[in-house]
């Protein structure tokens, strides 16, 4: 019961958190929109009442959740740091920046480098083709915002391995050992999230996520495996 009580304190702080940014993203929501239509080669559409509004509220979700994203590490790292040796619990402030770092990073990225070829590529296709792009909004928000946050997440890999690491679930020279699976499983990866099918769009995705891959192994080595050293 005091774990429940707990995990219901940290979920309650972090809605708290999540709520002060949304309505903060709403005050700012003409920016962010601006923000995101000017990655696309073309004019945009709605093709219902309430759909401008709704693309509205999701837009300023992501944003609260992006700018909440460091305090909600936070909050994990508290939740599971009692059941944590002393030892572990002192990497809870590279845990909480060095995640919040890759995540931005991860969604910067994708934002101003993986972005703008894609949707380029995709939208000047189509004019090549003969047909006139005539995008929906929703269609379109819902593309750069799965994206945005995707980059993110995946972004996150060094913080993951270092954590699996300190557990005693990997080690430097097993992730090593296990390269040529992990660039196999990053082209999967990249294949299925890159949003155009020629292969320059896709090594943006792929190479990022092999350079993170080789820097989960120096952190592994440096940082996770310090008790196994002990």
């Amino acid at each position: 019961m005091g774990h429940l009580r707990e995990l219901r304190s940290r979920i309650i702080r972090s809605l708290l958190v999540l709520g002060f940014f949304f309505l903060a993203s709403l005050q700012e929501i003409d920016w962010l929109l601006k923000g995101l239509k000017r990655l696309l080669p073309a004019d945009l559409y709605f093709n219902a009442p309430a759909e401008a509004l709704w693309v509205s509220m999701k837009v300023a979700f992501f944003a609260a959740l992006f700018l909440s994203f460091p305090f909600l590490l936070y909050q994990f790292w508290r939740f599971v740091s009692p059941g944590l040796l002393h030892a572990e619990k002192r990497i809870a402030v590279p845990f909480v920046l060095g995640g919040s770092f890759f995540f931005i990073a991860g969604v910067a990225f994708c934002y101003f480098v993986v972005l703008p070829f894609a949707l380029g590529y995709l939208v000047q296709f189509g004019v090549q083709e003969g047909l006139k792009p005539q995008i929906i909004l929703t269609n379109y928000i819902d593309f750069i915002l799965k994206l945005l946050f995707a980059f993110g997440l995946i972004f996150i890999l060094p913080v993951a391995l270092i954590i699996l690491g300190r557990a005693g679930l990997v080690s430097s020279a097993w992730l090593a050992k296990n390269r040529r699976y992990a660039i196999l499983i990053n082209s999967i990866v990249a294949a299925i999230l890159t949003p155009t099918p020629d292969v320059f769009n896709m090594m943006l995705m792929m190479i990022p996520l092999l350079i993170l891959y080789e820097l989960g192994i120096w952190g592994v080595r440096l940082f996770g495996e310090r008790k196994k050293r002990g």
